[in-house]
């Protein structure tokens, strides 16, 4: 495992850390097996967020658990705007983690205008500031899917990491990154995988891991295996092996693709839009139409249903034509 700086913070976090949304998918117990893979692996850091469920606990119970927890460096998130709701999310992670002191606690994806309410008096900013204060907090990041939000951050002071989608279909924030580091601030990479539209491991991770600009890789992991394979690869540089898996991969995933963040639910007459695109990639990119179709007709709305109210598209950080999209694969399966 290589370590490098994370930004100016003074961490010495490992370029491969452990994102933290799929271990919804297992247990506490099955959470503590994966993370004694991840300490032997050199893991030592972990993101996570209010927002996903069981994660924060999930997390804590492994860690006090193991008794690792001056081994790693813990990072979590809040999507509230005001003081008294980021206070008291923050005072929840602590509780769920387990622990007196969270490494770097982050403003999860807010919009240009609830960041203006993040940093008007009475908003989540005070909450940060004091916590930090109080030792609670140590570091103040970011999250973003949006290019001018990051754009913004990189000019607040308080700001010491920033988080946004980065990989080898998704390089609309490459002079952002470049200017991250040029800013002494830590980037976070986030999405390595393309929300699942990536498949090759390898391509994806070197991708990232040969960029200086890049602080740390985040994929999300449940499986000791995914973490083994994840944790294998080194930032030499790239081979012409390598470099021509990852022009395979941009030419295959150009144009609108869907990366799964699932801010677009909830859809007004119940269709999984995520899922929808997922089964529809299968069926396009991967040869598994068997598969794909048999999957797409367990759902109970097809896309079929849209009613074309547009409110998904409202929401989608990827501005993606939704509605379009649907179409297109109501025609792909039919139905």
């Amino acid at each position: 495992m290589e370590y490098t700086d994370f930004g100016n913070t003074g961490m010495k976090v490992s370029r491969i850390g452990f994102g933290g949304i799929p271990i919804q998918r297992i247990d506490a117990e099955g959470t503590k097996e994966l993370f004694k893979k991840l300490v032997e692996c050199g893991v030592n850091y972990i993101d996570t967020a209010r927002g996903y469920t069981v994660s924060e606990e999930y997390i804590g119970f492994a860690v006090e658990s193991l008794g690792i927890r001056d081994r790693l460096y813990i990072a979590t998130k809040s999507m509230a705007a005001t003081k008294e709701a980021f206070a008291a999310d923050i005072e929840k992670s602590l509780k769920n983690l387990r622990t007196d002191r969270i490494d770097l606690y982050q403003i999860h994806n807010p919009s240009m205008e609830k960041l203006d309410t993040i940093l008007a008096p009475g908003g989540a900013l005070e909450a940060l500031t004091e916590a930090k204060a109080a030792g609670k907090i140590l570091h103040i990041g970011l999250t973003a899917h949006s290019a001018a939000v990051f754009e913004r951050a990189l000019g607040l002071d308080f700001v010491e990491s920033i988080m946004f989608p980065y990989n080898i279909v998704e390089t609309q924030g490459a002079e952002l990154v470049k200017r991250c580091r040029e800013a002494g601030k830590a980037f976070v990479a986030m999405k390595p995988f393309a929300g699942g539209a990536i498949e090759d491991a390898r391509a994806a991770m070197r991708y990232l891991l040969t960029d200086p600009a890049v602080t740390v890789v985040i994929p999300g992991m449940f499986e000791a295996r995914e973490v083994a394979e994840n944790t294998s690869f080194g930032s030499e540089p790239l081979t012409g092996d390598e470099r021509a898996a990852i022009e395979k991969i941009r030419s295959t995933l150009t144009g609108n693709f869907c990366r799964r963040c699932n801010y677009c639910a909830p859809c007004t007459v119940g269709i999984q839009i995520p899922s929808v695109f997922l089964f529809e990639g299968y069926l396009e990119r991967y040869g598994l139409e068997d598969w794909a179709r048999g999957r797409y007709a367990s759902l109970a709305v097809k896309a079929s249903a849209c009613i074309e109210c547009g409110a998904c598209e409202t929401r989608c950080p990827y501005e993606l034509p939704i509605r379009e999209m649907l179409k297109k694969a109501a025609r792909a399966f039919g139905e």
